[in-house]
């Protein structure tokens, strides 16, 4: 039965996987949104997720922002990479993600390597981190014009990512014009938590747009 409704809703998995960060990952093809990676029933890359962060960058590029260094905290399968390369083609781009398998099965489904992003496996919290402490990675960390952030794992935003002091630094390494976009959820309980979130980052940044593209808010932030 089940194969018979994937059928009449044009929905095939093309992939299954466990990752020991993600838990199971499925990559999935469909008739509504072409292919797209899921975890807990929550699209992470592909999809929908491209009407998610498109409407937020769209605003950025409208803006006329100069946009030549771009990071990405959450790289995922490289969406939000192809994004910012459809809009800036001439930007450096680097993607920072936790998850290998991820990145590979970006790789694999979604053309992350066409869009010529520079890969950093690692924590994105350790990532910033070391950059402000260590003279030579901070060089290299300084000044961006565009930092994505998008750093679910699952449906759960680690709480290290709220802090005050991973906002501080994600700011320090902004460009003096440069805009930072956070993704948060936005629906039932994830409401309340999302708002705690844009309440602190209007005391930190001088300015903070929200966006509000399907179930989530975005704080473009500069």
């Amino acid at each position: 039965m089940g194969k018979i409704g994937d059928f009449l809703t044009g929905i095939q998995v093309l992939e299954e996987v466990d990752s020991p960060i993600n838990g199971k990952i499925k990559v999935i093809k469909g008739l509504a949104y072409g292919t797209y990676i899921q975890v807990e029933g929550l699209t992470q890359s592909g999809g929908i997720l491209k009407s998610v962060w498109k409407k937020p960058l769209k605003k950025v590029a409208s803006s006329k922002q100069q946009v030549a260094r771009v990071l990405i905290l959450g790289l995922g399968g490289g969406t939000v990479a192809g994004l910012v390369r459809g809009f800036w083609p001439e930007a450096k781009i680097t993607g920072v993600d936790l998850d290998p398998v991820m990145v590979e099965l970006g790789r694999k489904y979604l053309g992350l390597d066409k869009y010529k992003v520079k890969v950093v496996i690692g924590d994105a919290y350790k990532y910033i981190e070391q950059g402000a402490k260590n003279k030579e990675p901070r060089r290299e960390l300084k000044s961006y014009d565009l930092i994505l952030v998008d750093l679910y794992i699952g449906r759960e935003f680690p709480k290290k990512f709220e802090s005050e002091n991973y906002i501080h630094l994600v700011r320090n390494i902004l460009a003096g014009e440069g805009i930072v976009i956070f993704n948060r959820l936005y629906y039932g309980e994830k409401r309340s938590e999302a708002v705690k979130f844009g309440k602190k980052l209007e005391k930190m940044f001088s300015k903070v747009d929200v966006v509000y593209p399907e179930a989530n808010v975005m704080y473009v932030c500069s």
